[in-house]
């Protein structure tokens, strides 16, 4: 696998069965076979077995609240989150739609609001993006910045007239789904949610949590066209900066009595007094998507920002003026959050084949889609372990590698109009174990190459899935520490989403729950099965093995 591919695809797998995890990612002989061929020429020998892989629903459902948005860990210890708002309709996964919930806070408790008589001006919300880091340029299109610089000579400062320069910087979200025409643009609302956001409540922290929300007023609407943007502001005077919009969409909310009426005529009354009634009484805010067919993307969700423009009373030696200022509400930190997801694939492909999935032989395509889409589990037959058994014991052979070989489906799937990760995830099934012994894994700083434990050959279309350490291990009999015992390794299903393991700034994984599966847009169809065994393409079990001459 050359560096190059490694950095394209940004690539992610851990292949686990039971506790023991793969740790060498290159298919060359390595120490777990040396000790029958060592200082002695050995012959390879590949052989393939078939593979049982099917289709496993989800139900459409993922767990999505704050403790499964988390893409990683920054150097200051904080967490980044990431969600997800749009839609996109295909032919063989149906329609997906993205919306999102959240609480908000007052900035402190008893706000005064500076003065007598405030007056709400506007109303703004900012949806920034996720930073682009090394690991991850996702989030927006980098190289694709337009730059446009204009002068304004009265734009009002302090209320006066005042000569400025403005500098806009324009840059593309990354999109998945269609792209260009008239699907670029989306119409996005804010509406007020009447349902009070229990964290604890465990139907609050999964993606189809919709049907249990409730909303009242429509706060505003706006047209978002694909593009986010950072503004600078200075005094052509002096270079002082006047104004600073880091980068995002701004959205300006038209129902500006709502806030008047609910947050400024509310001023030391129970409802502002403390953060428990606050959220109590405004619920909070979720964000949704008219459209079906146009496109997914991410934001983060903790870099949000509500902000509230008012005036108010301020006498000073027996004048009064009414200055400007603003409130931001919070609306990260300990507010609940949820990422809500729709689903319609009625009678598509993807719901034809999960209708009829088939854990015993095997499904004959695959269908892998994240934000709680399907997934795919794979199982190594039982039968292809004793065989193997065999030839460790008559054939003395040292099992050289062993790898998961399966293809991208070539006519049923292909997103032309979107950018892949092609990351996937991969567990021994979470309904059988959900322990990973983590002080095994071997992960590299550079977070551009993930974890390479797969290799993905674009011109051929195919993963390779690494399986030596686990397969030698079943096949020698290897053991592991159950409780105080210890038990044989036993052959368990993998279950493979899309997603990856998030990490924090040094490389070290969060835990077995800390995955992108809750915000992954990603989905791919997979060649399964083939019952006549004439495919080439079909999904195999490649071992290669080495015997003294």
């Amino acid at each position: 696998m050359t560096h190059n591919l490694k950095r394209t695809f940004a690539m992610l797998l851990l292949a686990i069965f039971g506790s023991t995890i793969l740790y060498n990612c290159e298919p060359d002989p390595d120490s777990l076979g040396e000790q029958l061929f060592n200082d002695d020429a050995a012959q390879g020998n590949e052989i393939a077995y078939p593979v049982i892989a099917y289709n496993y629903s989800n139900n459409d459902s993922i767990r999505s609240d704050a403790a499964r948005l988390i893409s990683g860990v920054n150097e200051s210890g904080a967490a980044s989150y990431v969600g997800v708002l749009g839609a996109f309709t295909e032919s063989q996964f149906g329609m997906q739609r993205a919306s999102y919930v959240t609480q908000l806070r007052m900035p402190v408790d008893n706000y005064d609001f500076n003065g007598a008589n405030p007056k709400v001006d506007s109303v703004v919300l900012v949806v920034r993006p996720p930073a682009n880091t090394a690991a991850n340029t996702y989030f927006f299109e980098s190289d694709s910045l337009k730059t446009n610089t204009f002068e304004k000579s009265d734009f009002p400062v302090d209320g006066v007239a005042t000569a400025v320069s403005i500098e806009k910087k324009t840059y593309p979200v990354r999109k998945y789904g269609k792209i260009g025409g008239g699907s670029k643009s989306m119409k996005i609302n804010v509406h007020e949610v009447t349902t009070f956001l229990d964290s604890n409540d465990d139907k609050f922290k999964r993606s189809n949590a919709g049907t249990s929300i409730s909303t009242g007023e429509l706060l505003g609407s706006g047209v978002f066209d694909g593009n986010i943007n950072s503004l600078s502001i200075t005094k052509k005077s002096d270079n002082s900066v006047v104004f600073t919009g880091n980068l995002g969409f701004r959205m300006k909310l038209s129902n500006t009595n709502f806030f008047q009426t609910h947050i400024l005529d509310k001023k030391g009354k129970p409802e502002l007094q403390d953060a428990a009634n606050f959220i109590r009484y405004f619920k909070g805010i979720k964000i949704s998507v008219d459209e079906t067919d146009k496109y997914l993307y991410q934001f983060s969700p903790n870099d949000l920002q509500l902000i509230m423009y008012y005036k108010y009373d301020k006498t000073e030696n027996g004048t009064t003026t009414r200055p400007q200022t603003n409130l931001v509400f919070n609306l990260g930190g300990s507010n609940a959050h949820i990422g809500l997801y729709e689903y319609n694939n009625a009678g598509t492909p993807v719901a034809n084949a999960l209708a009829a999935s088939n854990s015993n032989e095997g499904d004959e395509k695959l269908y892998i889609q994240g934000m709680g889409g399907p997934s795919v589990v794979m199982k190594i037959k039982d039968e292809t372990i004793a065989d193997l058994k065999k030839i460790y014991v008559e054939k003395k052979a040292g099992i050289l590698s062993a790898k998961i070989r399966v293809y991208v489906d070539p006519l049923s799937w292909k997103n032309t109009n979107s950018t892949e990760d092609r990351k996937f995830t991969l567990l021994t099934n979470p309904l059988v174990s959900n322990t990973i012994d983590f002080s095994k894994l071997a992960y590299t700083s550079d977070l551009s190459t993930g974890l390479g434990l797969y290799n993905y050959n674009k011109d051929k279309g195919y993963y390779d899935f690494i399986v030596t350490k686990t397969i030698k291990d079943l096949v020698e009999g290897k053991t592991e520490t159950v409780g105080q015992e210890q038990v044989p390794i036993v052959n368990k299903p993998l279950l493979i989403g899309a997603g990856t393991f998030a990490a924090n700034a040094t490389g070290t994984l969060l835990g077995v729950r800390n995955t992108t599966r809750a915000f992954d847009m990603n989905r791919v169809i997979l060649t399964g099965i083939d019952k006549t065994n004439t495919n080439p393409k079909r999904i195999q079990l490649m071992v290669t093995y080495a015997t003294k001459k």
